[in-house]
């Protein structure tokens, strides 16, 4: 495993983040192919087990069933050496004083722990001043209950006002950027990625296998959350000529390198400069896969021919 700083913070953490969407009760919350604790905690053991200390929820997945699985699958490590990061936004009140003080207590509680490592707004908030969000941050910070705070899917110009206010504001300044980003969604690429690297935000990307359309050649071999979660359905169903294309070439390059698809989507995330991309998995046999990335080094023309083919999407904000 290797570790990095993140930036603007004393937090390192391993450059591989564990998702924790797939952990949480099925019943609860939008999401039917989640595991149940049992499978999610031999996930996360095997996870720290390979050196990932660095672990990523939020206070709506799976109703918060996720944020508790994790919580109390920690209990088996030293506190301090995890880096939890949860997200507020889809809750009442989404980024309101009120809201943020709410949520932080109640994830707080799922987590079971005395304090979250980085809060995530896991969008912009259209109804409540950016002022008044950061305000409200910094709170928790000054209370001990968040330690830093990032930024999930935005616009550019919407992260660029988070930073500038806090900034002006003397507030502390943003630590991560959680955006969608892997080979054949680059949109980020033409304004998000420049501000965070403007204002020295690390990122720990979302997506890096595009819901498996990179990790495997054949789009027609899907997979239980694909088959139940309408969003991973559909999200690159627009482009998908094109995209088969690029997909292609990953399997090309794989197998130049003698590895799998996966590992090349993550090399190639490293070399675009990804603090820790963020994997989900609900196989431990994925994970086993995930960590031999580090053992892949992309040469600037295995990048060039892998990012030759892309071409514009729509811009999606939205998980």
């Amino acid at each position: 495993m290797e570790y990095i700083k993140l930036h603007n913070s004393d937090l390192e953490v391993s450059r591989l983040c564990l998702g924790c969407m797939s952990f949480g009760e099925a019943q609860r919350g939008q999401y039917q192919w989640t595991l149940n604790y049992e499978d999610s905690e031999n996930i996360i053991l095997k996870a720290y087990e390979a050196g990932i200390n660095f672990f990523d929820t939020s206070n709506n997945y799976s109703d918060g069933s996720s944020e508790e699985f994790l919580g109390r699958a920690i209990k088996h490590f030293d506190r301090k050496k995890i880096v939890i990061t949860t997200k507020c936004y889809f809750n009442e009140g989404k980024l309101s004083p009120e809201a943020i003080h709410r949520e932080v207590a109640k994830s707080l509680t799922h987590l079971d722990t005395d304090y979250i490592d980085i809060l995530v707004l896991h969008r912009f908030d259209y109804d409540t001043p950016v002022e008044d969000t950061l305000k409200a941050l910094n709170e928790e910070v000054a209370m001990g209950h968040i330690r830093y705070y990032g930024a999930s899917a935005m616009y550019g110009y919407q992260f660029a006002k988070y930073c500038y206010t806090a900034r002006e504001k003397g507030y502390q300044p943003f630590t991560t950027l959680q955006n969608h980003y892997n080979l054949i969604y680059r949109e980020d690429e033409r304004d998000l990625i420049p501000i965070a690297e403007q204002f020295n935000v690390s990122r720990t990307s979302f997506a890096p296998y595009a819901a498996g359309r990179l990790a495997r050649i054949s789009y027609d071999e899907g997979s239980k959350r694909y088959d139940l979660d309408s969003k991973e359905g559909t999200r690159y169903d627009r482009s998908v000529e094109a995209d088969q294309l690029i997909a292609q070439r990953v399997h090309e390059v794989a197998l130049k390198h003698n590895v799998s698809m996966s590992n090349i989507c993550l090399a190639w995330q490293f070399k675009k400069g990804v603090a820790a991309p963020i994997i989900g998995v609900t196989k431990e046999k994925y994970l086993d896969d995930a960590v031999k990335c580090f053992d892949v080094k992309l040469s600037q023309e295995d990048v060039d021919y892998l990012e030759e083919l892309y071409i514009p999407h729509e811009v999606n904000c939205n998980r």
